[in-house]
């Protein structure tokens, strides 16, 4: 069990650095260069929302990187359009620019040529939900035992 464990945690992050890759890949392919592959997530998770930094965080899909240096960066690029929020002059939200959805259309052509070969490929659209249904139950685990630690 413990070498079953540690290998599914090294490709998680394996997986991750991966897909990393297929969205740097990606940049090339379509000749951008004034964005990274981790900007291009943080682009694509804020989709048509409008969030504050703060919320971004939260979601923590950004570990390893520094989201205020990167909402910055995107800002400077045109492709996050930043606010004051109305209610609060202490907050700032974002929100995709017309530069940021161009490009995130892009990433989810990416998504969708991804899913077209996926469906005459392994791993099926029933694996892929076995394996999320694991991660969300290894996810639930590690919170739980945080939580129990750290009480």
């Amino acid at each position: 069990m413990k070498q079953t464990y540690i290998e599914t945690i090294l490709l998680v992050e394996r997986l991750h650095r991966r897909f990393l890759d297929v969205i740097k890949t990606e940049l090339d392919r379509l000749h951008v260069d004034d964005i990274n592959n981790v900007q291009t997530l943080i682009l694509y998770n804020i989709s048509n929302e409008q969030l504050t930094v703060g919320e971004l965080t939260n979601r923590g899909y950004y570990l390893g990187s520094n989201v205020s240096y990167n909402v910055k960066k995107l800002v400077e690029n045109d492709y996050l359009v930043q606010e004051k929020s109305p209610h609060d002059k202490r907050s700032t939200r974002v929100r995709l620019s017309e530069k940021g959805l161009a490009l995130c259309a892009k990433i989810d052509e990416l998504y969708e040529r991804n899913v077209q070969e996926l469906q005459n490929n392994n791993p099926s659209s029933e694996a892929l939900k076995n394996t999320n249904e694991t991660l969300h139950q290894l996810e639930r685990f590690w919170t739980d035992f945080m939580n129990r630690v750290f009480r």
